[in-house]
């Protein structure tokens, strides 16, 4: 056994539907250690991708239980009724019990595709998250969002379901292309656009330590992700109020993510950085926000390589599909838009009646 001496834990304070996230290098070394307290006698079903599966079946069965596995392919188009109702299907063939553990162990498309799954079978089980992407796991995997796609759009069918525990091993990370890296720094970038400038400023300093994998900047950078997320689910687990701060960047992102087809031209990632500078840009537009902030979040791109607007001139061309897609939003509430703006780096909020004109106008400019 190598218990990691780098341990970190968030814990998720959500009354019964408590939960902790563990942080840090090889957790995955003592995985059946980590998860023993959340067992019991019952059975394991792993939710898992062809690419991940490649990389560590041999951890999968390290558990003293009975371990049964669903290998999707890698993708987003996984997202979706077919893909659940094969899910279930396993899940049924196995005959799990409520008391029996799914693992969603792989990206985001897993965790939110296995969340949802746990969420309706048998009226609901018991899940772990076991993220092995940045971006899940600063992200998806906190907070108990969970769905699929349909062709109205991203993630309009799911639930609100929370998982057991979050088990977080940043050296999982070192397999990751480098494109994947900069998709999941993104949304690291996000917590502190939206409400943290000291985050911020660290980021300046330390962005290229995050992804180049430095130890302690990687494991700081997720910490303090899950950290500020946590404490927003804790507030509105349910997406009432604060919790859409999370989507800053994702009403202009997923709009850009719609004109791709949601294909690997374009990922979550990506669309989220480059929407991001486009909030900033239309608060600039419309008076809320100091143009040096959006200047420096830009330069923050580039020095990072990240995704920006000049890199998505493909999918943004035509303005009514943007319109119509960001019409689509889940955050939208009587016909009118709803936005994620910033006064400056740091300090987000939320327009729940941005003028679809000025919005319009901002997209047309940007031809």
């Amino acid at each position: 056994m190598s218990q990691s001496i780098n341990l970190r834990t968030v814990p998720v304070e959500l009354g019964e539907r408590s939960y902790d996230i563990l942080i840090g290098p090889n957790l995955l070394d003592d995985l059946a250690v980590h998860m023993a307290k959340y067992l019991g006698r019952g059975r394991i079903h792993v939710v898992t991708d062809e690419t991940v599966f490649g990389l560590y079946k041999d951890r999968l069965y390290s558990f003293e239980q009975d371990v049964s596995v669903t290998v999707l392919p890698a993708g987003e188009a996984q997202k979706s009724f077919p893909v659940l109702q094969k899910l279930l299907d396993d899940m049924f063939e196995q005959k799990l019990t409520r008391n029996d553990m799914l693992v969603a162990f792989g990206g985001g498309v897993i965790g939110d595709l296995t969340g949802f799954a746990a969420s309706i079978y048998k009226r609901g089980c018991r899940f772990v998250q076991i993220p092995t992407t940045l971006l899940a796991q600063v992200d998806s995997s906190v907070g108990g969002k969970t769905a699929i796609n349909v062709a109205q759009g991203k993630n309009l069918v799911g639930a609100f379901y929370q998982p057991s525990l979050v088990l977080s091993d940043t050296q999982v990370l070192r397999t990751l292309p480098d494109r994947e890296l900069k998709a999941g720094y993104a949304e690291v970038l996000k917590y502190g656009l939206l409400g943290n400038r000291d985050f911020y400023n660290w980021l300046e300093v330390n962005g290229c330590k995050v992804l180049s994998l430095e130890s302690d900047a990687i494991s700081e950078a997720v910490a303090t992700s899950c950290m500020m997320k946590a404490a927003i689910v804790a507030e509105d687990e349910q997406e009432r109020g604060a919790r859409a701060l999370l989507n800053l960047g994702h009403t202009f992102g997923h709009a850009l993510e719609a004109e791709a087809g949601y294909s690997s031209d374009l990922l979550h990632g990506e669309a989220v950085s480059a929407g991001m500078q486009m909030a900033f840009e239309f608060s600039v537009a419309e008076g809320l926000c100091s143009g040096q902030d959006a200047q420096r979040l830009e330069a923050h791109l580039v020095e990072t390589g990240l995704i920006r607007i000049s890199d998505t001139a493909r999918w943004r061309g035509n303005v009514d599909a943007l319109m119509n897609h960001m019409a689509q939003d889940k955050k939208n509430e009587s016909g009118k838009l709803t936005l994620i703006l910033a006064r400056s780096i740091g300090d987000a909020f939320v327009e729940k009646d941005a003028s679809t004109q000025s919005v319009r106008n901002y997209l047309r400019s940007l031809i």
